[in-house]
């Protein structure tokens, strides 16, 4: 696996330069060089050495993105870690009521025998897309951030905090919400918070879950329950994303574990027995975050440095596969024609895919936040109506199985498990 090398620091120059090593900036390396060999491409990360094994979440993997993962040639390394979704629930309740009745199920499938989603260890998925990028050839410079970078001509000049100088033809931004080469490119941001904290751990359970997920929607956000690959000592386990008032969540995460352990009891049930947590708890902010331009003159924004969306629909991730497949799709198409694969007019293509998609997806997620994560009577009326009628139409469920699953409209080719 690589780890750390200097080679692109040393190089005359480079084709791509990707700022981030996380699973979005990874993979877009990985689709690049897999397409077109001949490019020259290298990933900087800030993070030091190693710190992404110490990352004990996992993340829901919609079925498109598996296909891609499978095009890429690493799903086959991750399926034995990975964790099928069978089946999921919906329900609208108050913490307090005695009984949660279900008003949408999905069966987990978009093709027979391929399940719209699973849920992955991020370190299984950061491993083998690393060990992709090493049998590719790419370096991966580790433990060093971007202090600056400068565009003319053909070409962006980035330097690094330990004062090297790399030059490339295109710099892909995917360092995070908080991206500083976002604003260094002067791109601003449309931002708000939600005044909500987003607590994400994992439990450990006597029963098996049968790779059922259930998201709850309660007054102070939703409680989504999702289902995980049993320990080899044969031990159960879910990992849970808990949406609560920040305040609140700060004083959960923060205070006793009995108290925290008692909580979460009260949201989970003991439908899959005794339950006990099984690493330490942690919470973020949440907000919504969208770039007013995913492009400027030599360099392109994906994944969250694009867009940070409300968790409420598990789609962060794969929004940011997509930016991924059709970021990757311009600039191959674009290689191979001869063209700058820097340039605006070529960047701009890759905006008009992902732009509007991605404003949907925020606009979606917001305005379901809001209207569930509330008491208020006459809307908890309508949206149970709402989800009730989903229920009732098949075609209209197989709909948004679809969606959930990645395999919308306009798909870029990788998405659709095809070479680019």
């Amino acid at each position: 696996m690589i780890e750390s090398k200097t080679d692109a620091r040393t190089r005359p120059g480079l084709d791509v330069l990707v700022a981030g090593a996380g699973y979005v900036g990874l993979a877009a390396a990985v689709s690049l060089k897999q397409a077109r060999p001949g490019l020259a491409v290298a990933l900087v990360d800030a993070s030091p050495p190693g710190a992404w094994q110490k990352d004990g979440r996992a993340s829901a993997i919609a079925a498109a993105a598996c296909r891609m993962l499978d095009q890429l040639g690493v799903w086959a390394d991750i399926a034995p870690q990975a964790q099928a979704i069978t089946e999921m629930i919906i329900t609208d309740s108050r913490g307090s009521d005695p009984v949660r009745p279900v008003f949408l199920t999905f069966d987990g499938e978009v093709a027979p025998g391929e399940p719209f989603a699973h849920m992955v260890a991020n370190k299984a998925l950061n491993g083998a897309l690393r060990d992709k990028a090493g049998k590719l050839g790419i370096d991966i410079i580790e433990g060093v951030a971007v202090q600056g970078f400068e565009t003319g001509g053909a070409g962006v000049t980035i330097r690094l905090a330990d004062g090297a100088e790399l030059n490339a033809r295109l710099l892909v931004a995917a360092d995070g919400v908080n991206s500083k080469l976002r604003e260094m490119a002067g791109i601003k941001t449309v931002k708000w918070d939600y005044g909500q904290s987003g607590i994400v751990c994992t439990v450990a359970h006597e029963r098996p879950h049968n790779g059922r997920a259930e998201e709850h929607f309660l007054p102070p956000g939703p409680f989504a329950t999702l289902p995980l690959k049993p320990s080899e000592d044969g031990t159960n386990h879910s990992s849970i994303v808990w949406v609560e008032r920040t305040e609140d969540a700060k004083t959960l995460v923060e205070g006793d574990d009995l108290v925290f352990e008692q909580e979460l009891e009260r949201r989970f049930g003991l439908k899959l027995g005794q339950i006990r947590v099984a690493d330490k708890p942690r919470a973020w902010p949440l907000g919504l975050t969208i770039a007013r331009a995913f492009v400027a003159p030599r360099i392109a924004l994906a994944g969250d440095a694009a867009h940070g969306i409300h968790p409420i629909a598990g789609q962060g991730l794969n929004l940011g596969f997509k930016d991924v497949a059709a970021l990757a799709e311009v600039i191959v198409e674009a290689d191979r024609l001869g063209r700058d694969i820097g340039a605006l007019d070529v960047l701009e293509r890759y905006q008009q895919w992902r732009r509007f998609d991605t404003v949907q997806m925020g606009i979606t997620t917001d305005v379901l936040n809001r209207l569930f994560s509330n008491d208020i009577g006459p809307l908890r009326t309508i949206r149970d109506i709402g989800l009730g009628l989903v229920e009732r139409m098949p075609r209209l469920k197989d709909f948004f199985i679809r969606q959930a699953s990645g395999l919308s409209a306009d798909t870029p080719r990788l998405l659709k498990g095809e070479a680019i």
